[in-house]
């Protein structure tokens, strides 16, 4: 293999059928795969997960599901697998599945913040930021880049509203894969063409995505024997504050225990958060304030390590964030640089002083966990950290427990229970 670099830069011509047709019972789905004329070639996916693996798109074309009394998304409701040639505004290096498969979980958790402004940024299928605000995407855009700098490098970034000039200068000036958004104002794109290998996508579905929230999708999960589970899609029933149930459970002694209320503040932190919690990996926990995600842990074991990995990377996100805005350096660059400069070591002390003294940022924060707390532990770190309100589905045996852990803070912590779990896999 003489030039390692050659294989991301190779497309991988796949052998898959024009059609790929599901039989369940006496209901069928027909899907078309899609391809796109680019550079007078015709393209499919450029590849799969990793260079090596061929891949294909395919869109729901014909049939519907009546299985079970619920209401199933039919043909017409295509957002990403809709993605047109014209669509397709500048293809870069034209999109691979982890491209599309970012787009569209950014999609899944915004069809849930669907009111307001609002701006994901995913890597490898996980929000990096998340945010919305009232004064429209750049400053959501803005927010949620501040969530985690270093994680956004190579991500994608979607939107929910017609992506402005200022939310292009900022993707211009930083390093992305991916921008996605309904609708482009005029003057954007050219800002946005500045980086060549940016591929460019108006997804007309990304505006209308509130349409999606009462239905599901046949959710199909493959085995490594060959083998598959199909699923109905997750669908999240907290779309207002009045949807979160009051924590409440009895102790073994038979004493009911309550937590308190959270205040209008601190509900609409926990329905955004809830929001974002649809599109990350299990165990999470996610830490937000004003409609933004200050830190996201994804994908541990056990639920207090997944608070304390979500702890860590919130102080250091902090603490980088005051070393690129002050000094123009990563944290980690600050870190070598102060090895051999006293006057940047004294920097690196200070900046390691307030994250501290401010708790990564976590002071007055919210937090959601897409399971229940199964022991007080993970409640009791997130309450070091200065959280004044979380949101966890509930039902588990030690639920007086955790609310008691609420109870016990000072301030006191208030809690609600979202009666669902956000489990994704």
């Amino acid at each position: 293999m003489s030039d390692l670099k050659a294989m991301y830069s190779t497309v991988r011509k796949d052998a898959f059928p024009e059609t790929m047709t599901i039989i369940l019972g006496e209901e069928k789905l027909v899907y078309e795969k899609r391809v796109w004329t680019l550079d007078q070639e015709e393209k499919g996916l450029r590849y799969g997960e990793n260079p090596d693996q061929p891949a294909a798109l395919y869109a729901l074309k014909r049939g519907s599901l009546t299985c079970g009394g619920l209401t199933w998304r039919g043909p017409g409701n295509g957002i990403v697998s809709a993605l047109t040639e014209a669509q397709m505004i500048q293809a870069g290096k034209h999109p691979g599945k982890t491209n599309l498969t970012d787009v569209d979980n950014g999609a899944n958790i915004l069809q849930y913040l669907a009111e307001r402004p609002a701006a994901v940024i995913l890597k490898h299928n996980n929000p990096c930021g998340a945010a919305w605000a009232d004064d429209g995407v750049a400053v959501a855009l803005e927010r949620a880049f501040w969530c985690d700098r270093i994680a956004a490098f190579g991500g994608a970034v979607v939107v929910n509203r017609p992506f402005s000039r200022e939310a292009a200068e900022m993707v211009a000036a930083n390093y992305f894969e991916v921008v996605a958004a309904p609708a482009f104002e005029e003057g954007s794109v050219e800002i946005l063409k500045r980086r060549k290998n940016l591929r460019i996508m108006e997804l007309p579905g990304l505006g209308r995505l509130d349409e999606l929230t009462r239905s599901a999708f046949l959710d199909i999960k493959s085995l490594a024997d060959g083998g598959v589970i199909v699923q109905k899609s997750f669908v999240n029933r907290i779309l207002t504050d009045a949807d979160f149930l009051p924590a409440t459970a009895s102790t073994k002694e038979g004493l009911e225990v309550a937590a308190r209320a959270p205040d209008k503040a601190e509900l609409a932190d926990l329905r955004f958060a809830w929001a974002v919690e649809a599109g990350v990996t299990s165990n999470s926990v996610i830490f937000v304030r004003d409609g933004a995600t200050l830190a996201i842990g994804t994908g541990e074991q056990d639920r207090v390590g997944c608070v304390e990995l979500a702890v860590h990377k919130a102080y250091t996100k902090y603490a980088d964030a005051l070393a690129f805005k002050e000094l123009g350096l990563s944290l980690y660059e600050l870190k070598q640089k102060a090895a051999s400069d006293a006057a940047l070591n004294d920097r690196l002390t200070d900046i390691g002083l307030r994250t501290r003294e401010a708790r990564g940022g976590l002071l007055g924060s919210r937090l959601v966990s897409d399971g229940f707390f199964p022991f007080r532990d993970g409640v009791d770190a997130a309450v070091a950290q200065g959280v004044s309100a979380i949101a966890q589905p509930g039902g588990s045996l030690r639920d007086a427990e955790v609310i008691m852990a609420c109870n016990e803070a000072r301030p006191q912590v208030a809690m609600v229970f979202t009666g669902q779990r956000s489990f994704k896999h």
